[in-house]
């Protein structure tokens, strides 16, 4: 496309309804959701991913379900994926939505990263199995020395990486780059509202079999090192169902976990601000306020100066 394609943008923490004000959008404007969470990616992952699929009904929704559990669906297979929705969605002449939690998809979308390299190669990381993390290193050393010197040594799976996109950076695709121009929205509450928030919605997820779902994932076939490795509900459950903690336990451990990532997010959106991204805060997910900006902004009429801006917000020395 020669021009930006135009779409909605919904971030923003956590458990403050960006599913449903998503949702609310598209029922207005003819549009179609794309899930911009990395972990919904996956089929299985239900209650602890929050897909909330009853709340889309009629909306078509699309990156949710893509990907069998157990098996690595990455940021190159992301943004190829999101990318080939935005233009089906604006090609067929209604509005692409995305929505999600996952601030370095939003990111590459927005910032319209291109990635060098190929997509992960699983013979290559079989092939390295038997490595230690000193020899990979040497091997990045002595055949990337540029990405030697930027890669994440601390991380093994970030020297696998480096050492892939080493080997195929000459012949690798990245994915299509699609400049975007998006209105970006974000409900908005109290720091100690989204806490008591997530503290709800953890306990109805508990109460509703988020331990089942991880048990039956575990009992399909997939190892507990992948639930590991994606953090949060699927960590701390799986750790209670291998004995290594209370339930009680695991509930407050992975209550502050959420909070933290919660956090995170607002981080990740207050740096936005500052390179220069304007996000319209809505209190409480305003849908009413949230339409008449995409309105505004679908129209091509002068938006206004957003009323709070996250990186001007000061909330004090705690913590969590």
């Amino acid at each position: 496309m020669d021009t930006p394609l135009r779409c909605l943008l919904v971030l923003g923490p956590t458990a403050t309804g960006k599913t449903r004000l998503a949702v609310g959008l598209a029922r207005r404007f003819n549009g179609e959701i794309i899930s911009a969470d990395s972990r919904q990616l996956y089929r299985g992952l239900d209650l602890g991913t929050g897909k909330d699929l009853d709340e889309y009904g009629e909306v078509p929704h699309h990156l949710i379900d893509v990907c069998a559990a157990g098996e690595s669906c990455h940021l190159f297979r992301y943004l190829e994926l999101a990318r080939a929705a935005l233009r089906d969605i604006a090609g067929r002449g209604r509005l692409p939505i995305v929505a999600g939690g996952t601030s370095l998809y939003l990111n590459a979308l927005l910032d319209g990263y291109e990635l060098a390299g190929g997509a992960p190669d699983e013979s290559l990381r079989e092939e390295w199995a038997d490595k230690t993390d000193a020899e990979l290193l040497d091997m990045l050393r002595r055949e990337a020395p540029d990405l030697y010197e930027r890669a994440d040594k601390t991380q093994r799976r970030r020297i696998l990486r480096a050492l892939e996109i080493a080997r195929t950076r000459e012949t690798g695709a990245a994915p299509p780059i699609l400049e975007i121009d998006a209105l970006l929205l974000a409900p908005y509450y109290p720091r100690t509202e989204v806490h008591a928030r997530i503290a709800r919605r953890l306990d109805e997820r508990l109460e509703s079999g988020l331990i089942e779902e991880v048990a039956g994932l575990h009992a399909a076939g997939v190892s507990w090192e992948w639930l590991d490795e994606l953090g949060l509900e699927y960590r701390h459950v799986s750790h209670f169902l291998r004995g290594e903690t209370t339930r009680e336990r695991m509930r407050e451990e992975l209550l502050a976990k959420i909070r933290r990532f919660a956090k995170s997010q607002d981080i990740w959106a207050r740096k936005m601000e500052r390179e220069g991204k304007t996000i319209h805060w809505l209190p409480e997910g305003d849908l009413e306020q949230a339409a008449e900006l995409a309105r505004r902004f679908l129209a091509g009429e002068p938006l206004p100066e957003p009323h709070l801006r996250l990186a001007d917000t000061f909330y004090g020395p705690r913590s969590n």
